[in-house]
């Protein structure tokens, strides 16, 4: 199975972990308060300190806070990468007694991506790991449960899921959407946190990131199948999201393969 990537910080009051695109079924120790924000859609079924168990599809950019005291139940056939903060410390952080849930959050989004690009280099930094987690411990205060905007977007999501690998325009996605350009980038961003053409871009980083781990395929192609320009465009989107070239991930993550049926 895909490994979970962890750090340790602040003489262990504070866990940080990057969670794989993998299937799973896990119970959150209820004495532990933390953060999460979805890197990649994730569906499955949940349960929030109750035995009732409901269908969820949390899209990315969405942040998560959980006090301490409450259980959450959580598994999905396919999973999706995910940064999850677990603050042990005394001090309580996050205040109230319910689970809540922000999406398009534009900053959460931004810190996790870091993070994982922190948690993924050959040579961790401590200081920028804990610099990175202590502003995501701050976006903490103020924050309010929202209703998710992203169900009517819920088809451009999926499309640009399925198609990454073509080249898809803004135009096409806001025939998909059924309004015009500016709504689609308004509402988008609002969604998720950034550009429909950043999305597409991490999307396709994301593909190409598990064609490196799971397969021999040369780099040209695998540029190609993930909807890259050419090789070197795919080396620099990889290297800005992971801090790693692609020659670099393969080898550090290709022992993952023999993990993988094909």
């Amino acid at each position: 199975m895909p490994e979970v990537l962890e750090q340790r910080l602040l003489d262990d009051r504070l866990v940080l972990q990057l969670l794989p695109a993998a299937a799973y079924s896990a119970r959150d120790p209820v004495q532990w308060q933390t953060l999460g924000v979805t890197l990649e859609r994730q569906r499955g079924v949940h349960a929030i300190d109750s035995d009732r168990r409901e269908d969820f599809d949390t899209w990315p950019g969405t942040l998560a806070l959980t006090p301490a005291g409450i259980e959450v139940f959580s598994e999905s056939a396919q999973g999706g990468e995910y940064l999850l903060l677990r603050w042990q410390g005394a001090t309580p952080l996050i205040a109230g007694q319910q689970r809540r849930q922000s999406p398009g959050h534009a900053s959460a989004l931004a810190l996790g991506r870091e993070a994982r690009r922190l948690l993924l280099a050959q040579d961790r930094d401590q200081l920028a790991l804990e610099h990175c987690a202590l502003e995501f411990l701050g976006l903490v205060q103020g924050e309010r449960a929202t209703p998710s905007p992203a169900a009517k977007l819920a088809p451009v999501l999926q499309r640009m899921a399925d198609e990454y690998s073509l080249p898809l325009s803004l135009a096409q996605l806001a025939l998909t959407y059924g309004h015009n350009e500016l709504r689609l980038l308004r509402d988008f961003r609002r969604a998720v946190g950034i550009t429909p053409h950043a999305w597409l871009t991490e999307v396709r980083v994301q593909a190409a990131r598990r064609l490196l781990e799971r397969t021999d395929l040369p780099l040209a192609a695998i540029a190609q199948d993930c909807g890259f320009a050419h090789q070197s465009h795919l080396g620099s989107a990889l290297r800005q999201a992971t801090g790693l070239t692609p020659r670099q991930y393969r080898l550090r993550f290709a022992t993952r393969a023999a993990d993988f049926t094909l």
